[in-house]
């Protein structure tokens, strides 16, 4: 074994072969400043998931809105305009009925329903959404009794 070369620790602190192990402190900054520079792209890439999602709901909500308001309108047997409009807008949340736009009509024994919301933005009051999510539904109507 003389001829081989041991890699412990010499009396100095250092290695036998003259490299000193490399220190776990070393690294530490680097790691903080790496998380600091994604943090803005992670909060970004977060708002835009949330943006998307509040679109796909919009989408939900107008084809509920849409189905509520003609099973309205196919049911009333006067007031049919204002009963399919009062019920799409009845269980939208405030944050979609402001910009909500529902329509009612009845033709040849048909009720259709259109609606049409905006959708709400993350951080409200700093920018309008430029999309609007439209709904459509249609039914036959009910039959009158006599």
């Amino acid at each position: 074994m003389s001829g081989m070369r041991t890699r412990g620790a010499g009396a100095d602190g250092g290695r036998v072969d003259g490299v000193r192990p490399r220190s776990p402190w070393r690294d530490r900054g680097q790691v903080t400043i790496e998380f600091l520079g994604m943090t803005p792209t992670i909060v970004v890439t977060l708002v835009a998931l949330w943006q998307a999602v509040l679109v796909g709901y919009t989408f939900t909500l107008a084809g509920n809105a849409a189905d509520e308001a003609v099973r309205a309108g196919t049911a009333a047997e006067s007031g049919r305009s204002g009963k399919c409009t009062a019920a799409g807008l009845d269980k939208l949340s405030s944050a979609w009925r402001d910009g909500a736009d529902v329509s009612c009509t009845t033709g040849n024994g048909y009720v259709t329903a259109d609606v049409s919301l905006k959708v709400p933005v993350l951080f409200p009051g700093t920018i309008d959404f430029p999309f609007t999510v439209k709904g459509h539904a249609g039914a036959v109507e009910e039959a009158t009794r006599s």
